[in-house]
């Protein structure tokens, strides 16, 4: 059995993981002194969904959680016992900063450098392509519905020692799987609002952003900031109750 302790450190470092990559791929798009400069919207996605992959690696041992919406829709359905809640949702944000400081460590030259520093909030967190709160949650709640709901839902899910992980008679798929998921959301969901689609993935960034010496950088957008926050809360939430809701097989 998994202690507190250990699933804190495992899903720190996976998070970490995941935004140490993620933002990583949005830096080397958009810093112009990076190779990867202009790579576009699909380098990105993909980006990010194999720093899912790497990061739920990371944090198998702790059922590689590596976000709150997971967390809380697990424990709504029952999966995940709600006394270990705050232990994975602190670990996962402290790993989100931590992961985005070592992002801007990487990449400091290239932030040092570029010719719209005001710009690169982007980098770290997430903003909507029309600004309007009530429609921008919505976004949120369905992108993170469709996450969560599919990992409750996979074939795997509560099952054995790795609930979420699918099993689709190639084991060798492991979190490969839930990356393709996230590359799908990105793509077909991910438009209007960047696809936050964790909380710790948006804030954790978001107050690295805030406290880095990055010359010339704007604002943090903390008005908007409760949007990725509480769109997948809700989303995952309704993911858990729903599939709660349903009958077993």
């Amino acid at each position: 059995m998994t202690s507190l302790g250990e699933i804190f450190l495992w899903e720190l470092m996976g998070t970490a993981m995941l935004t140490l990559l993620g933002c990583g791929v949005v830096a080397n798009v958009t810093l112009r002194n990076s190779l990867g400069h202009k790579g576009g919207w699909l380098l990105i996605n993909f980006g990010w969904g194999f720093a899912v992959f790497a990061g739920a690696s990371v944090a198998a041992p702790s059922n590689a959680h590596i976000n709150p919406a997971v967390t809380l829709g697990l424990a709504v359905n029952g999966q995940t016992p709600w006394s270990e809640v705050p232990v994975y949702i602190i670990a996962q944000i402290i790993g989100g900063t931590l992961g985005a400081v070592l992002c801007w460590a990487a990449y400091k030259l290239q932030f040092d450098t570029h010719d719209e520093p005001a710009n690169t909030r982007g980098i770290f967190c997430t903003g909507p392509t029309v600004p309007n709160a009530p429609w921008n949650l919505v976004t949120e709640i369905i992108g993170t519905f469709v996450l969560v709901f599919w990992i409750i839902l996979s074939p795997q899910a509560g099952v054995g020692e790795t609930p979420g992980v699918p099993n689709f008679g190639n084991a060798a798929l492991g979190y490969a799987a839930v990356s393709f998921i996230v590359i799908g959301i990105g793509n077909s969901l991910g438009g209007p609002t960047g696809y936050a689609i964790n909380p710790a993935r948006d804030l954790g960034p978001r107050i690295a952003y805030a406290i880095l010496p990055i010359r010339g950088k704007g604002s943090a957008e903390w008005g908007y900031s409760w949007v990725p926050i509480a769109g997948p809360i809700i989303g995952g939430v309704l993911a858990g109750l729903l599939a709660l809701a349903l009958p077993s097989s």
